[in-house]
């Protein structure tokens, strides 16, 4: 006989104090690198090219984002999800929300349920809203809420299992909004690693990305010594990524597990070590989207993947 598992209610607080919180029994994941089967990503229709970063900023001076064309690029990355079998789940547009296609930001998907994050600009803070009311609809409670401090989940980097890579570059993810994550999951009894960041770099998925169980993608150029060493004294066998390519999102990409990624076009030197190991990896060009200030990576939120 087959037994029904009853969704778990929702709550805006499911963490225990202390640690010890259970796993979601239907949602959630161990690690950056199993197999995706459901994702969360943000509907454009509202987008605009607003100055997040000094790297959107520059593109907003100089070579504005077509806005119809952004909108193409993200059809097409949604497409590459469902030929991989993935389902997409759609934050609903909000006129108000310029950028909601950066689901990575507004919140950060746990083994335990999901939490929001605290944005540091504030034409972003009603994303984290969006963000509470959709994991309602999904029937997804909220592990917790980041308070003491701004928080952006880009910086939340879930290295392996029970491993957590905490970005904190002082201007989108202040220490002490860090410092507050990263005890959740000491007490979770998971290991933590801060990286402090220069805020030009915005996230650190920019430049450390999980590909797949042991593999990870590092941009050596702007990458603090000590994290490559911390990842390799794990075993970790790094890809490095261009410079030059990074700045251009170019290790911003998504591991969707058995050997399949999601990657830019533009990121032929990434694209070419990937094929060479065996990936399957589906090429989507993202040079406009990008212009307004993230890649890949920053638009997806994994809410499921499995072993």
């Amino acid at each position: 006989m087959n037994v029904q598992t009853r969704p778990e209610p929702f709550t805006l607080q499911r963490r225990k104090p202390g640690g010890g919180t259970a796993p979601l029994s239907g949602w959630g994941f161990a690690n950056e690198t199993d197999r995706l089967t459901d994702v969360l990503l943000g509907n454009p229709a509202y987008l605009r090219h607003m100055a997040t970063s000094s790297l959107s900023r520059k593109h907003l001076r100089e070579n504005p984002c077509n806005i119809q064309v952004a909108q193409a690029q993200h059809k097409e990355l949604v497409a590459a999800y469902e030929h991989f079998g993935v389902k997409v789940h759609m934050v609903p547009p909000e006129p108000e929300l310029a950028m909601q296609v950066y689901t990575r930001d507004s919140s950060v998907m746990t083994p335990y349920g999901a939490f929001i994050t605290a944005m540091s600009q504030w034409w972003r803070r009603g994303e984290n809203y969006a963000a509470i009311r959709h994991y309602e609809s999904l029937g997804i409670p909220i592990y917790d809420m980041v308070t003491a401090g701004t928080f952006e989940g880009g910086d939340f980097n879930v290295i392996e299992e029970g491993c957590v890579l905490i970005g904190c570059g002082g201007a989108r993810t202040q220490e002490e909004g860090a410092r507050q994550v990263a005890g959740w999951f000491e007490a979770e009894g998971w290991e933590v690693r801060l990286a402090f960041i220069d805020e030009y770099y915005v996230h650190i998925d920019l430049m450390v990305v999980p590909i797949a169980p042991k593999l990870t993608a590092v941009c050596l150029a702007c990458t603090e010594p000590g994290i490559v060493d911390w990842l390799k004294a794990k075993g970790h066998e790094i890809i490095d990524v261009p410079f030059q390519d990074t700045m251009a999102l170019g290790c911003n990409f998504m591991s969707l597990g058995g050997d399949r990624v999601i990657a830019p076009s533009s990121s032929q030197v990434l694209i070419g070590q990937l094929k060479a190991r065996g990936f399957e990896v589906a090429e989507v060009d993202m040079s406009e989207i990008s212009k307004t200030g993230g890649g890949i990576h920053c638009m997806a939120q994994a809410l499921k993947r499995v072993p």
